[in-house]
């Protein structure tokens, strides 16, 4: 009888034993598949995230703070490339609150006055501006100077009017 027990018991280890190799297989083999799905989305990933740095970096080149020929242009003229966009920004975003629209806007709003929105400087005399009235929005090209006196000048060069209707 004892004997039988013994080899029962054997038995029993062998299953038991068995049974835990089957079982740890399949979740090393399920967490394996997981790790190679988790490093491809990873590459992926990084992939992803090296083109939108190409991208980045050449959306950097219209750029006022980009541009080493700008800001040495702007520099010469004993000026902050900083300083710079931020009072050309103000003098612009000031004009807004004029009582017929921004006066650099040649178009009338339909739903009240013309009014900029968002301003990228693309150089040391060019800036790329979107306006709208909320309901017609448009783009232009602003041109910007300082004379020998260090004084702001701006000139619309171009704009162009979308229409919701």
């Amino acid at each position: 009888m004892r004997k039988s027990i013994f080899m029962y018991l054997f038995f029993f280890a062998v299953l038991f034993i068995l049974f835990q190799y089957a079982n740890e297989k399949s979740i090393f083999e399920n967490q394996e598949k997981k790790i190679n799905i988790l490093t491809e989305k990873l590459e992926k990933s990084k992939s992803e995230i090296d083109s939108l740095s190409n991208i980045q970096i050449g959306g950097d080149y219209f750029k006022l703070q980009g541009n080493d020929n700008a800001m040495e242009y702007i520099e010469r003229l004993g000026l902050d490339a900083t300083k710079v966009e931020q009072m050309v920004s103000d003098k612009i975003y000031d004009q807004n609150g004029a009582p017929n629209g921004n006066p650099l806007i040649e178009y009338k709003g339909a739903k009240g006055n013309m009014r900029f929105n968002k301003l990228k400087f693309l150089n040391h005399r060019w800036i790329i501006a979107d306006f709208s009235d909320g309901q017609n929005w448009g783009e232009m090209i602003i041109e910007y100077f300082f004379d020998e006196n260090n004084e702001l000048t701006l000139t619309p060069v171009s704009s162009l009017l979308y229409s919701s209707n």
